[in-house]
């Protein structure tokens, strides 16, 4: 599905990813995981073509995408969930989502949001409200949604809990689930490592732009030097 190969990326002299490599299997959950600052933002951010790649090869199914603008990736089937989720706070519910479905026909924003709001029925509650009055929880799963609108092949998602409360964590991670069983990459940034290493097909643990550890979900939770050095796991 995506194959990274020896990526390096940054922003104008700094490098903030070094020598990257990584296969994403087709409907698989690989879970990137790694502290603050160590190239999980940015390595999502050039997949997705909005910061700039210094070396390396980037495949989509088989395609060379690494001098392809943002918006011919998106159309091509990868979509991304930011880091704060940069909605656009003073449209409605309804709105961001067609803002995300700008690029499919008009006629399929029906079928796209019905899609959308059986994963996240509270949405439907919150259809006129401003994105910007949601709760986090709210607020996450609308980017989620936004996302999905696109109908990508690949979703990339980051920092999927960060500051929700646990039942909204619950739901997008229900979500997840459901949508790897239909067939979807997903590639996920997330702290909560213990609760991504549940769900997870792959693992690829990222330490100062650098890959320290990658491989199956089930070996890295067997791998007690790994689990206590850098996933949070005693």
């Amino acid at each position: 599905m995506l194959q990274i190969d020896n990526l390096s990326c940054g922003y104008g002299l700094f490098q903030a990813v070094h020598g990257l490599s990584l296969h994403l299997r087709p409907a698989t959950i690989t879970g990137l995981i790694g502290s603050n600052g160590a190239g999980k933002s940015s390595t999502l951010m050039c997949i997705a073509g909005h910061v700039a790649r210094q070396e390396g090869a980037l495949r989509f199914n088989g395609q060379d995408i690494s001098q392809l603008g943002p918006r011919e990736r998106v159309n091509l089937g990868i979509a991304i969930s930011p880091e704060g989720r940069r909605l656009f706070k003073d449209l409605s519910v309804a709105d961001n989502l067609r803002v995300g479905g700008f690029i499919q026909p008009a006629s399929a924003f029906a079928q796209d949001r019905d899609k959308v709001l059986s994963l996240f029925p509270r949405l439907s509650e919150r259809w006129t409200s401003l994105a910007g009055n949601l709760s986090g929880g709210e607020q996450q799963m609308l980017a989620i949604g936004r996302a999905l609108m696109t109908r990508p092949k690949l979703l990339m998602i980051d920092e999927i809990s960060l500051g929700l409360m646990p039942k909204a964590i619950d739901l997008c991670y229900a979500a997840l689930e459901l949508l790897r069983k239909d067939g979807l990459t997903i590639l996920v940034v997330e702290q909560n490592t213990d609760r991504v290493m549940r769900l997870a097909d792959d693992v690829c643990v990222l330490e100062s732009g650098r890959t320290v550890w990658q491989g199956s979900a089930a070996d890295a939770r067997q791998d007690p030097n790994l689990a206590a050095a850098y996933l949070g796991m005693h």
